[in-house]
Parts: C-alpha cells; sequence; structure tokens
C-alpha cells in the first residue's frame, strides 16, 4: 500500500530503510518487551531508583558526545584521505571527556542524593556503574564511520545482534531473581558490547584502528564546529530527563510510576532517527539543484512522520490506562494517565528530529541550540510549578508542552519560519485534505 504523502518521494529510500532496519525492529521489540518484564521484576521503588539513576547519568553524559557526529560524517565525506585522523582525534576527544565525567557525575549525585542515599549505598554504586556508559559509546565514532561510507546496514547488524544478546542476558537475570545493581550492570554491558561490536566490524573489514592518529589543530577545528552542538545536546537531555530528576523529592515510587509511562511512550523515538537517516541525503541532494523540491521533499518528510505517530498518540491517549492496566494491572497504578497525555510528546519528537536536520544542513546551528534552551528552560520551570501540584501528571503535562516549544521555535525566526508553518501544516494534516478534495473533484 503506498501512502499518499510519499508519492513520487524517494520510495526506494524508503524500501531500503525498511530492509536495513526490520531486523533491527524485531530487536528493539524484544529489548521493550523484556523492559516492560524488568519494570514488573523490579517493582515502582526500584525502578524509580534505576531511572533517576540512568537519568542523571544520561544528562551528563550528553557532554561525551562533543556534537560530533554530524561533523564526522562531514569532514570524513570532504577529506577521505584523512580518515583515520578524523576518527582517532574524535575517539581521544571523547574518551577523555567522558573518562573525566564518570567522577563528575558521581560528585554531582552526591550533592543531589537524599539522606538515606549516604555514598556507598546501592544507588551510588548504580550510578557509578551507569556512568560508564558514556566512555563506551566513544566508539560510537564508528557508526558515523559507515553513515559517511552509506553502509549503515553493518551497523544495523552489529546493533541488532548485540539488541538479542543484551535481552538474553536480561532474561537470564530476570529467572534468577537478581537485584537491582545488576539491571545496572547489564546496562553498562549493553554499551560495552556494542562497542566490542563496532570494534570488531571495522576491523574485520579490512580496516586497522591501531592507523587512528591524534591531530592536536583538527582536535580544535571539530571542537569549534561542534561547541554550539555540545550545548544543544545537553539541553535536549535535560527537557527530555529533567523531570525524573525533579520527581525525586515525591519519592522513588512516583518516579518508577511516571518511569513506566515514559518507558511506553517513547519507545519507538528510534523510529524517526532510522527514517530521516535513510531519506535526507536524498534532500540534501534536492537542496543543491532545485529549491523547489527541496522544500516539497521536506514537507512530505513531515507529512509522513505525522501520518506515522499522529494514529498512535491518538490511540494510546483513549486507551492508556487499559494499556498500564493490561501490562502491569494494579502494580503501576497512576500510569495510565500519564501516558495517555506522554504520548503526544511523541508527534512533536518526530516534527523536531527531521527540522533539526534541516538545521544542520542550513548551519543554523545557533538556532538549533537556541529551540533546545528554551524547551529546558519551559520544563524545568513548569515542573516546578506543576510537580508538586500533581506529580507525574504534571511532569508530563511539562513534558509535552517543552516538546511543542521547542518543535516550533523556529516559527518566530524570520529565517527559519517556512519551516515552522510547513510542520503546522503537516501537524493538521492540510495535504492530506487537499488531496481528499482533489480526489473529490476528479471523481465528479
Amino acid at each position: 500500500m503506498k501512502i499518499p504523502f510519499v508519492k513520487g518521494f524517494d520510495e526506494a529510500a524508503l524500501d531500503k530503510y525498511l530492509r536495513n532496519t526490520g531486523w533491527l525492529m524485531f530487536g528493539k521489540a524484544l529489548a521493550l518487551v523484556v523492559a516492560l518484564v524488568i519494570v514488573h521484576h523490579l517493582g515502582p521503588h526500584a525502578f524509580g531508583d534505576l531511572s533517576f539513576a540512568d537519568a542523571l547519568t544520561a544528562i551528563v553524559a550528553a557532554v561525551g558526545t562533543l556534537g560530533l557526529d554530524t561533523f564526522i560524517i562531514r569532514e570524513i565525506i570532504n577529506n577521505p584521505l584523512k580518515k583515520d585522523e578524523i576518527l582517532g582525534t574524535s575517539l581521544a576527544l571523547r574518551m577523555g571527556v567522558n573518562l573525566f565525567l564518570i567522577p563528575l557525575t558521581i560528585g554531582i549525585y552526591l550533592l543531589l542524593h537524599s539522606l538515606s542515599d549516604k555514598p556507598g549505598n546501592p544507588l551510588t554504586w548504580i550510578v557509578l556503574l551507569l556512568s560508564f556508559v558514556s566512555f563506551f559509546k566513544s566508539f560510537n565514532i564508528i557508526d558515523s564511520y559507515y553513515q559517511s561510507q552509506v553502509q549503515s546496514k553493518y551497523v544495523v547488524h552489529v546493533q541488532n545482534s548485540c539488541l538479542i544478546l543484551s535481552s538474553l542476558v536480561k532474561i537470564l537475570l530476570l529467572w534468577l531473581k537478581t537485584p537491582l545493581i545488576w539491571f545496572a550492570a547489564a546496562l553498562t554491558f549493553d554499551s560495552l558490547i556494542l562497542a566490542l561490536g563496532l570494534v570488531f566490524l571495522y576491523q574485520s573489514q579490512g580496516q586497522n584502528i591501531r592507523n587512528w592518529t591524534f591531530s592536536r589543530s583538527r582536535a580544535i577545528s571539530l571542537l569549534k564546529q561542534s561547541f554550539p552542538l555540545i550545548l544543544s545536546g545537553v539541553m535536549v537531555l535535560l527537557y527530555m530527563k529533567i523531570d525524573i530528576l525533579m520527581l525525586k523529592k515525591n519519592g522513588s515510587t512516583e518516579v518508577g510510576i511516571y518511569s513506566a509511562a515514559a518507558r511506553i511512550s517513547e519507545a519507538w523515538y528510534f523510529i524517526p532517527s532510522a527514517i530521516i537517516s535513510s531519506v535526507f541525503p536524498a534532500i540534501i541532494n534536492a537542496r543543491k539543484t532545485d529549491m523547489d523540491r527541496y522544500n516539497k521533499r521536506l514537507k512530505n518528510l513531515y507529512d509522513l512522520l505525522v501520518f506515522i505517530s499522529l494514529p498512535v498518540a491518538i490511540f494510546v491517549g483513549i486507551f492508556g490506562n487499559e494499556i498500564i492496566h493490561l501490562l502491569w494491572d494494579m502494580e503501576y497504578e497512576g500510569a495510565g494517565p500519564m501516558l495517555s497525555i506522554h504520548i503526544w510528546s511523541g508527534i512533536f519528537v518526530f516534527l523536531g528530529s527531521a527540522s533539526s536536520q534541516y538545521l544542520l544542513a542550513e548551519g543554523y546551528t545557533i538556532i538549533a541550540f537556541q529551540r533546545t534552551a528554551a524547551g529546558a528552560v519551559i520544563n524545568i520551570l513548569l515542573n516546578l510549578w506543576l510537580i508538586p501540584l500533581y506529580g507525574g501528571v504534571g511532569a508530563s503535562v511539562a513534558t509535552l508542552i517543552a516538546c511543542i516549544t521547542t518543535t516550533f521555535w523556529i516559527i518566530f525566526i524570520p529565517k527559519t519560519r517556512q519551516q515552522g508553518l510547513l510542520m503546522l501544516k503537516s501537524l493538521f494534516m492540510v495535504s492530506l485534505f487537499q488531496k481528499f478534495i482533489l480526489l473529490a473533484r476528479s471523481t465528479k
């Protein structure tokens, strides 16, 4: 069946996306099922502790990416003979920063922890374990290399194999009924085996990581270019994760109930990234030759993302409570209304992912930072107001408003307003209605 939005719009690229990510989607589905069982096994309080530690380490780890992914791809495409220097410099930068972030994360936790979570208690060790995740993710630069060679299918196979292995390990932990800290170790293990898998892939295809070199001038150049994206990445994680940290004042159980709802709501956020990475090269090529086609393809991409996300938001928004009860009975009572609100954020996450690539393609990195900063500030302010009044429901509302703000911030900036209006038209399905009207007229 053909989707009306994508008629004539890089259908080959979409077919390629489906082929390359079919197994990855299977792996993601398996990982989600295992995650839902883990949520049930741990219960709201323990799962709340794990979610808090994960959110804290993820926010700090956002600095460790150094915003380099996009620039690594661009640098390798522009200077293929400097591949080893670019990859070696990027890896050294990431590993160095992420090593520094490990004690920093522990220090931040010790400043934030409650009186009951003294140093040496399980949650301290959980934070320590999870702080190593970003260090192992330094090797994700190999993924960027394969993207630059339009060979992401190899990375997909590695990711899927790691997802399946990780799921089997977690199933074993569930069978053994292990305590919370083992599941934190399993999350760290996920990033470790992916790093090893990427290195093995790179080495097995005739490449040699030992040939990588470090260049001080290259490091300075990369950091100068990526600095706005470092700040932007931190802001993205802030407005996506800060609610969990701020909910901790209401207790670990409230954090666990909210995190359970958010886990379901966010389970499919990998889909827009996969679609966009497949079709955006064709959009960029259109920009070089035909601006009208460029804007049309962007509009079609926005239409497609709304076409995918809106029905899910409507369905889960209506049946959120029933979904929670079906999965966990009454154990996570109260998560249903949170899920029914939080799921609507997905529409704006989808659109925001696409428009972020547009901003990078146009060189508007400062605008990308501005809009994520606005979303983070609004989310924090709304959480300060709504969480004391409504708990997790208030956090869900704050997240939704922050996502809307971040996505449509570009409407208020003259040089990006057109893209904001295109997204707004897609959100209200203007193209679909126009096609239906034309179809109705043609059948008269």
